[in-house]
């Protein structure tokens, strides 16, 4: 099948056996390096956030603003078109979202206003958007028997490419033209991916539409989930939301925080800083910990991480910043991971790509909304005031979920200890 037939969703049975038969090694890597990259050109401007705003004459809120336009078309095009890899295919959808990926890198390296710079990032969000559901569903298709492994790989390949944007952003930086060069290198990588998938041998997708009314396939769904998986699903979404508001504040404002804690300038410093939390957390998909206990263990200790964050503040502390940082990673990562795992376990496979992309609409948010708010109060109150309500608001909302959870998990242990044997 050719890339245009899967987009007109009308396969050529004489295109089927032609292209890249690649194996399933090589398309879990393709899988994951796609929403890798696609996220980390979308965070390379976390460390160039302050750059920007001087020479944009941003305000605090302006550069709130751009950030959150990210968000908000990710969310709006996870609900509209996050179904759309289940009837194009899953190769054609990553190779849309590379496509757009690419038009916002570009437009936002070029921007020289506010509104350019909301347009690139936008353009970003729905790249991101269209390679989410995509991309999980592909990785639950090549690894049936193992799921858990499945939803590791997708949230390592997603949160690792989050904390490696400011990281490679702060350091492409120091190349002649700050602004723009991070973009230009990585758009030479993300436009090498469309090679192997170009040349890559689709597989058919999982829900063909209607001949005679094929575009009807991907008008936006109303979201539903199955009663089985309901709890899961909003647990999956209640932790993904308060987690991405700590990310959204890593990747906004916080640059200007740490370089206020730490009275440094230096931009891989401060991107180091800002993708620490995000890396503790995709380093943490590494890590085998089961039991009854993870999930309110996780989000104590990003409970207590947060608010040490904005202690590490008061206190000027760069040692307690760096192991705050860390902490909530850990615990963020791990709570997610498992309340991810028993979300993807109990949703059919059919209906993957739906489900995820509706559970990262409402997590997304948590990376616009609050991060929204943030950038309002700093402006009105100054940023160390802000972060501090910020982080008590956060750390606070983490114990009362982490209460909640254990609270469940001695309910269910009660449950099976009066089970006959």
């Amino acid at each position: 099948m050719t890339v245009f037939s899967e987009l007109r969703m009308r396969p050529s049975p004489a295109a089927a056996s032609a292209g890249w038969d690649a194996s399933t090694t090589a398309r879990l890597v393709m899988a994951g390096a796609v929403i890798f990259t696609l996220l980390v050109g979308a965070n390379l401007a976390t460390p160039l956030y302050p750059l920007l705003q001087a020479k944009l004459g941003l305000s605090t809120l302006g550069v709130t603003a751009a950030f959150a336009s990210y968000v908000l078309s990710l969310v709006a095009t996870l609900m509209l078109a996050g179904h759309w890899s289940d009837h194009i295919g899953r190769r054609a959808a990553l190779i849309l979202a590379v496509v757009v990926g690419l038009a916002g890198g570009w437009l936002f390296a070029e921007a020289q206003t506010l509104a350019a710079l909301c347009a690139g990032r936008a353009l970003q969000g729905a790249a991101v958007a269209l390679a989410t559901g995509a991309s999980a569903a592909a990785l639950r298709e090549l690894l049936p028997s193992r799921p858990e492994w499945a939803s590791r790989f997708t949230l390592l390949a997603s949160s690792g490419g989050v904390a490696a944007g400011p990281v490679i952003g702060g350091l492409l930086s120091l190349l002649p033209g700050a602004t723009t060069a991070p973009y230009y290198v990585h758009s030479l990588l993300l436009a090498g991916l469309l090679v192997p998938l170009y040349l890559l041998r689709a597989r058919p997708a999982i829900n063909p539409p209607t001949p005679s009314r094929p575009l009807m396939a991907l008008a936006p769904r109303r979201p539903s989930v199955s009663r089985e998986a309901r709890g899961a699903f909003w647990l999956a979404a209640g932790v993904g939301f308060l987690s991405f508001a700590v990310f959204g504040f890593c990747l906004s404002l916080a640059p200007g925080y740490f370089a206020q804690v730490l009275h440094t300038d230096s931009r891989p410093l401060v991107g180091v800083l800002a993708g620490l939390t995000l890396g503790a957390s995709a380093l943490s998909q590494l890590l085998t910990v089961r039991g009854r206990f993870v999930v309110p263990a996780g989000l104590a200790i990003l409970g207590v991480s947060v608010l040490l964050l904005g202690a590490a503040g008061a206190w000027s502390s760069p040692a307690l910043l760096v192991a705050a940082g860390i902490a909530a990673g850990v615990g963020q990562g791990i709570a997610f991971r498992t309340v991810f795992n028993e979300l993807a376990a109990r949703v059919e496979a059919a209906r993957h790509a739906q489900i995820v992309s509706t559970v990262y609409v409402i997590t997304y948010l948590g990376s616009a909304v609050p991060v929204l708010g943030l950038g309002w109060a700093a402006g009105v109150f100054g940023l160390p005031a802000a972060v501090g309500g910020f982080v008590m608001v956060c750390g606070g909302a983490a114990l009362v979920l982490s209460a909640v959870t254990l609270r469940l998990a001695l309910v269910r242990n009660r449950k099976a200890a009066r089970r006959p044997l």
